[in-house]
């Protein structure tokens, strides 16, 4: 089995930490909106799309999507829901339990990557992960504080319940857009997994209290354009480049800059177990980046060049 170059597996897992790194500055903007999760989720996918929808226009390609077999088009309008789906439960998570327990529980989702990838991608399961994946885990736990993971009430047991909704839908994701994104622009692809996800909130968003004020509809631009679409297109492209577990791990940078931001923006402090936990993901992370393509174990490039560099 072929592997890829060394130069082209760094570039992919760069563009997925640096989309990673990004996301961690949602929940400042989700703080600005006063409204519900689903509605959050709609108008976020809402602008998300009108910003690839323009794209599309200006490439000559609105009709693309359209364009692929069924059977793949479907596929991925299905995953548009299952991601409407995670975000509602993560969202959800945190509205009913500790925000610790709500964190911690669903950055479990890369665990169910690699635990699932030999049986969802058919790939061998690569044990060089293990070590970074619990440095990386150990220090999100650090970081939100397991002394507050207590589970008071029922409403608290649901919220838990939902973040592991949210990992395994999570890992799925991942594990399917590997798969499903063979061959088919980042643009063309995420069109049709947005038209998935407004298909099953539009009729929740039309009996439910939307923003009003100016910031409100400001932080869901920036939600869908720049944190939806824009680092979308970035991970995808990372995501040709690298496995799927491999890309999972770098995602635990989303935590370490949403600390990093949120003591910038929200005044919340940065405590000396935020600091250690933080230098955990980053080793974690750092291991991973280092790891040489092997034999048997990298996936080799399954679509053509010209496809896999196009957005």
């Amino acid at each position: 089995m072929a592997t890829r170059p060394r130069s082209d597996s760094l570039s992919g897992l760069l563009r997925i930490a640096l989309a990673a790194t990004t996301w961690g500055l949602i929940p400042v903007f989700v703080r600005l909106v006063n409204t519900s999760a689903a509605v959050i989720v709609f108008w976020r996918v809402a602008f998300a799309a009108l910003f690839v929808t323009i794209i599309l226009g200006v490439r000559g390609r609105l009709g693309a999507f359209f364009k692929l077999p069924k059977r793949r088009m479907w596929a991925i309008i299905a995953m548009g829901t299952l991601l409407a789906v995670n975000w509602m439960l993560y969202l959800g998570a945190l509205q009913l339990t500790k925000v610790a327990i709500a964190v911690l529980i669903a950055y479990c989702g890369p665990v169910f990557v690699a635990v699932l990838s030999p049986i969802v991608a058919h790939e061998p399961f690569d044990r060089r992960l293990i070590l970074p994946l619990l440095l990386a885990l150990a220090g999100v736990a650090t970081i939100v504080g397991p002394q507050d993971m207590a589970l008071e009430s029922g409403t608290h047991l649901l919220g838990a319940a939902m973040a592991l909704a949210s990992a395994v839908t999570y890992s799925l994701l991942i594990l399917n857009a590997k798969r499903l994104i063979q061959g088919v622009p980042a643009t063309v692809y995420t069109f049709g997994e947005y038209i998935g996800s407004l298909a099953l909130l539009l009729p929740v968003v039309l009996f439910s209290k939307g923003p009003s004020a100016p910031v409100e509809w400001g932080a869901l631009m920036v939600l869908g354009v720049v944190m939806t679409s824009a680092t979308g297109l970035i991970f995808l492209s990372g995501l040709r480049r690298v496995r799927a577990d491999h890309a999972a791990v770098l995602t635990y940078a989303e935590p370490v800059s949403a600390v990093v931001f949120s003591a910038i923006f929200l005044n919340e402090p940065i405590t000396l177990a935020t600091g250690i936990g933080a230098a955990l993901v980053v080793a974690g992370g750092a291991m991973v980046a280092r790891m040489e393509p092997q034999q048997g174990i990298e996936t080799p490039g399954l679509v053509p060049d010209a496809l896999s560099e196009e957005s």
